[in-house]
């Protein structure tokens, strides 16, 4: 039996952020399920939603960093998972009851892991009150069970993964219910009588339920493939494909297909989306949408349209939270010189609100680019062209409150089609298309979030027609450039905030192919010294460290090991 402070936590440092993963112990008979050695505490539930800290002391409980997180709601404790998993590149949930119940027993048959009985000196209030009565919650106060799982009976009751539904009779534990309108819970909790308490002893609760009673724990399954996770895989390099696969459902699909924009979803796919039009000025144009499952792209489907308006300029977000962010250009005739700024926002259920202005005016700094970021205090950051002129510039609009509100800045960054990030001083950089300073791709530095910017000359090529560029942190820490350059597609790394980019590497591989790269590229051939000439690019990084990038057609795989060899 190892003691609790034994433990320890683990730390994972990523993209200069420090997360904090609960302990876990592996759990015997699974297959290398872990489990989370106590109950998610304040203090790690806070590190992904700080706002929760306003129920610190509700009704007398859980005031402090090591006591069981309460009055959390089912599809916030799955949205905590899904962050997790996300910032480490790992793969946390919430159990199955079976998994809770064989974890729970640690090998025993009687009533709980303790024998037939359970010890009177570990109960919290175990009775019904009218009243509750306040009591702590301090997780790893009493031994843990024979595997090193502590809170098992009591102190809150926990979520568990699988659905139930009240309209019939509880499903067997080891053949869950996928779906139902009710969320199974185990363990009991304080304030509840004892026999509420044992090993087999099943509730469940509307998926919404916020109460002094429930709170979570985490499981971290064991990979389905050996070397699943980042830093395990070594480099990689795979074949690229197309993403842009025509519909086959009546979708209206046209011959120009161009602007990606891509972002990582919760449920563990890719989701990208890019414009299908005749003509780039046109009021036919649709936003198209596929999602790729890790080994095929989905035919095309319809993602957005605001009938006969233009609909230029598409951009993608997930935050931490797990909801997903789609900012929409939306003309009001045909040039894409008139457009307004609209968003949408997906919820944790995988339903879309209605499209909505968050700048009404149509005219121009409003052209949306790919690649939104967060900050590390919470803003986030969507850069538009500035102007229909390749020479006009980005403008840059922030938001301070999730999205609720906007401001467009008024300043301009140098080159269209930038990118955009955030250095560890707190500073904002961007590098963009036109604007070239000496004949070089041009950097803008701003100190002071993005009102003001200082200009100077990067030691790229700078690019032009039909090129989009990535500038982009690595959840593994450096930045990303993806650009052009004489012998095209190009990724450049920096290790110190872009004061310099020692590795520069073509994406191609020893393989001779020709492609057809779509829109303004049109069918190019790649070999060892030649890669995709142009295109305008998008991407994103999956848990498991694969870097996704997106050209006009053509989807890229590949990690940082690879980049680095």
């Amino acid at each position: 039996m190892r003691p609790f402070s034994a433990l320890l936590f683990s730390i994972t440092l990523i993209a200069c952020e420090t997360v904090t993963v609960p302990p876990l112990v592996e759990i015997p008979e699974t297959g290398g399920l872990k489990m989370g050695a106590t109950e998610v505490t304040n203090a790690q539930y806070e590190a992904f939603d700080p706002s929760h800290s306003t129920y610190r002391g509700y009704k007398g409980f859980s005031k402090a960093d090591d006591e069981a997180v309460i009055m959390v709601s089912w599809e916030e404790a799955d949205a905590y998972c899904k962050w997790l998993s996300r910032k480490t590149g790992r793969h946390f949930r919430l159990p199955t009851e079976a998994e809770w119940e064989h974890a729970c027993r640690a090998g025993t048959a009687t009533a709980y892991n303790t024998g037939e009985t359970f010890p009177e000196e570990q109960w919290k209030v175990q009775k019904n009150t009218r009243d509750k009565e306040p009591v702590s919650l301090q997780v790893a106060r009493f031994a843990p069970n024979a595997w090193g799982l502590y809170d098992m009976h009591g102190n809150v009751e926990e979520w568990c993964l699988d659905a139930c539904s009240s309209s019939r009779a509880l499903p067997s534990p080891s053949s869950p219910a996928a779906t139902g309108d009710l969320r199974m819970v185990r363990g009991g909790s304080h304030n509840t009588p004892v026999e509420f308490l044992r090993s087999d002893s099943r509730s469940a609760s509307l998926p919404e339920d916020r109460s002094v009673l429930l709170g979570f724990r985490i499981v971290e399954p064991a990979p389905e493939h050996p070397h699943e996770r980042a830093g395990d895989i070594g480099p990689v390099f795979l074949e690229p494909i197309p993403y842009v696969i025509p519909p086959v459902d009546g979708t209206p699909f046209y011959a120009h297909n161009h602007q990606p924009a891509v972002t990582w979803t919760p449920e563990g796919t890719l989701l990208a989306v890019w414009f299908s039009t005749n003509a780039e000025a046109g009021r036919e144009m649709v936003v198209l949408q596929s999602e790729f499952d890790g080994e095929n792209w989905a035919p095309a489907t319809l993602f957005c349209k605001v009938p006969g308006r233009n609909m230029t300029g598409s951009a993608l977000l997930t935050l931490d939270s797990g909801e997903i962010l789609h900012f929409q250009g939306v003309g009001d005739a045909g040039e894409w010189k008139d457009l307004a700024l609209a968003m949408r926002r997906r919820s944790l259920d995988g339903r879309w609100s209605p499209l909505r202005y968050i700048e009404a005016e149509h005219g121009v700094r409003h052209q949306v680019i790919a690649g939104p970021v967060v900050t590390r205090d919470g803003r986030i950051l969507l850069l538009c062209d500035a102007g229909p002129d390749g020479e006009a510039g980005t403008s840059l609009h922030i938001s301070g409150d999730g999205g609720k509100t906007w401001e467009d800045t008024g300043s301009t960054i140098a080159g269209i089609h930038a990118g955009i990030v955030e250095r560890a001083d707190g500073s904002l950089m961007a590098y963009g298309r036109g604007n070239s300073i000496d004949g070089h791709m041009p950097c803008s530095i701003s100190r002071d979030g993005g009102y003001t910017w200082t200009f100077s000359p990067t030691e790229f090529p700078p690019i032009g027609s039909g090129q989009r560029l990535v500038l982009k942190r690595l959840q593994e820490g450096p930045l990303m450039l993806c650009s052009f350059g004489a012998d095209g597609l190009f990724a450049a790394l920096s290790y110190d905030d872009g004061a310099s980019w020692p590795v520069k590497k073509l994406l191609t591989d020893e393989v001779t192919r020709t492609l057809d790269g779509g829109a303004w590229t049109g069918s190019f051939t790649m070999d060892s010294a030649h890669a995709e000439p142009k295109g305008y690019l998008s991407c994103t990084q999956s848990p498991d460290g694969t870097i996704h990038l997106l050209s006009s057609r053509v989807h890229y795989r590949f990690n940082l090991e690879w980049l680095r060899q």
